[in-house]
C-alpha cells in the first residue's frame, strides 16, 4: 500500500514573507500603472490566475483580455526570485523540514504538491529553502485555475508515479485553508489541516478536516497520524 501525501505551500510548508504579493504588485504597476494592486484583494487559498483576474476586476474595473493573464504571470515570475530572496519574514514552518526528511525515503509514501501557485512560482518559493527537491510531482495552478481540478491532477500524477491505482482514501491533503479542505474532499482524500496560515483552528474546525493540528512539529506523532490515522485518532485531541 502506498500513501500519497499532497502538501499545500504557502502557510503550510513555508511563509514567503509577502514575496508573491509584492511581485504581483510590481507586475501590475509596470504593465498597467496600478499602484498597491494587492490592497483589498483576498488571496488565501486562491490560485494565482484567480488572484490576477480579481485584480483586473477590482483595480481596473474589467475582465482580463486574451493574453493578459499570461503577460502578468510572466512579469510576476520575473520579479518573484528577487522578492523571495529579500523577504525578511520568509521562513520554513515548524516541523516541516524534519517531516519531509522522514517521509521522503519511505517506499510506502509519495509526497507531492497541491498548490494554487503556478509551477515555476512554487519551485521558486520552495527553492529558497532547499525544499524543492522533495517534490517530484504535484498539481499546480498552471494545470487549472480551479483548485478541485488541481487536486484531481495531483492525484492522477501521484498514481502514475506510484505505478498503480492508489485509492483516493489513501491520499492525504495537508493544507492551512478551508479551500485546501474542500479540494481534498472533492477527490475523496483525507485532510490534515494546520493552523499555520491565516485561519485559526476554530475556523478550520468548522470545515471538518479529518485531523487538525496547530502545526507540523512533533515528527513522530505527525508521521503516525499520516501513516496510520485511524490508530492515531484516539490519541489525538
Amino acid at each position: 500500500m502506498v500513501k500519497l501525501i499532497l502538501f499545500d505551500i504557502d502557510g503550510t510548508l513555508v511563509l514567503s514573507g509577502g514575496a508573491g504579493a509584492r511581485a504581483l504588485a510590481r507586475a501590475f504597476s509596470e504593465l498597467y500603472e496600478v499602484s498597491e494592486a494587492m490592497t483589498g484583494i483576498v488571496f488565501a487559498g486562491c490560485t494565482d490566475p484567480m488572484i490576477v483576474r480579481d485584480i483586473f476586476r477590482v483595480k481596473l474595473g474589467r475582465e482580463d483580455r486574451p493574453g493578459e493573464l499570461q503577460r502578468v504571470l510572466d512579469r510576476y515570475l520575473l520579479h518573484l526570485p528577487e522578492e523571495v530572496g529579500r523577504a525578511e519574514k520568509a521562513a520554513v514552518l515548524p516541523g516541516v523540514e524534519a517531516l519531509l526528511a522522514a517521509l521522503s525515503p519511505r517506499a510506502d509514501v509519495l509526497i507531492g504538491l497541491l498548490t494554487g501557485n503556478i509551477e515555476p512560482g512554487a519551485r521558486i518559493k520552495l527553492g529558497r529553502f532547499g525544499l524543492d527537491g522533495y517534490f517530484g510531482f504535484g498539481g499546480f495552478a498552471s494545470d487549472s485555475e480551479d483548485r478541485d481540478e488541481i487536486a484531481r491532477v495531483a492525484l492522477a500524477r501521484g498514481r502514475q508515479r506510484a505505478g498503480r491505482d492508489v485509492p483516493a482514501e489513501d491520499a492525504i491533503v495537508v493544507g492551512d485553508t478551508p479551500r485546501d479542505i474542500s479540494c481534498g474532499r472533492a477527490i475523496g482524500a483525507r485532510v490534515l489541516a494546520v493552523a499555520t496560515g491565516p485561519h485559526p483552528k476554530t475556523d478550520l474546525a468548522a470545515h471538518a478536516p479529518d485531523w487538525l493540528l496547530q502545526d507540523l512539529s512533533g515528527t513522530t506523532a505527525v508521521m503516525e497520524l499520516l501513516l496510520d490515522g485511524e490508530a492515531a485518532r484516539s490519541r489525538w485531541p
